[in-house]
Order: C-alpha cells, then structure tokens, then sequence
C-alpha cells in the first residue's frame, strides 16, 4: 500500500502528475545509495586515485565531480525537507528516503502532528523537490 495516493487532485495546490511523483520518489529511496558511493569516492590509496569498492578506479578530478553530483543530490533532498516544514522535516525526511510511514512514526517516534498532517507535507515535500529539480535543469 502506497503512502500516498498518486491520483492527487489537479485542484490540490500540491499537485504534481502520478509518474512525476513516482520518479522523485525514486530519487529520493535513492539517498542511501548516493550517501555510500559518496562515502566510498572518499577513500584513498597511494598515487593519488580515489577507489570506489566496486573496483572502478576514478581519477581525482572525475571523482571530485562524481562526489559533488551526489553531495548536491544528498543536500537536495534533505533541503527540500527542511523547506517544508521546520518541525516534521526530519520525519518527512525519513520516509522518503526510507519509505518509512505515518504508522510507523506514531508507534515508534510519537510524531507531533495527525495523519491528515503528515500526508499535507509529504505531498508538499514532493512538490518542494519538484519545483527545485525543475529549477536545476
């Protein structure tokens, strides 16, 4: 069961399309991925090459850009967490990154705010990221 419903209203002033919502949601699950490539681009070894563990070696100059494309990345998305609201940020920000759901927050973390609450955000989250990708490109 998805967290939230694709089929949002064109009248929601959060809107932003099924398949649009679905890529950033994507994106975002993508987050420990980018934390530990990036994490990996940091090791180095004699000669001055940066190696990835999965035995791809990078030159530093490539590894400097490949390492700030996922720092931006990284930095994006808990941006947008924070724009959309100050206090349930850091929960927004984990369940978009973790797929982690307003159940799971009330039964283990007290969340501060009701369901009908959390969900406003998180969609406001996803229309934050869309309006800043947007903006990248």
């Amino acid at each position: 069961m998805s967290i939230y419903n694709s089929e949002v209203s064109k009248a929601n002033p959060y809107y932003i399309s099924k398949h649009r919502y679905y890529e950033l949601k994507h994106f975002c699950l993508q987050y420990p991925e980018f934390k530990r490539k990036y994490n990996n681009l940091c090791e180095k070894i004699p000669g001055g090459i940066i190696h990835v563990k999965s035995d791809d070696v990078l030159y530093t100059d490539e590894s400097i850009k490949v390492r700030q494309e996922y720092l931006d990345q990284m930095d994006l998305i808990r941006e947008c967490c924070d724009m959309t609201d100050p206090v349930i940020g850091d929960y927004i920000f984990k369940a978009v990154t973790q797929g982690l759901t307003y159940t799971y927050f009330r039964m283990h973390d007290g969340i501060p705010c009701g369901r009908d609450m959390f969900y406003t955000l998180y969609r406001r989250f996803f229309y934050i990221l869309d309006q800043k990708k947007k903006d990248i490109a």
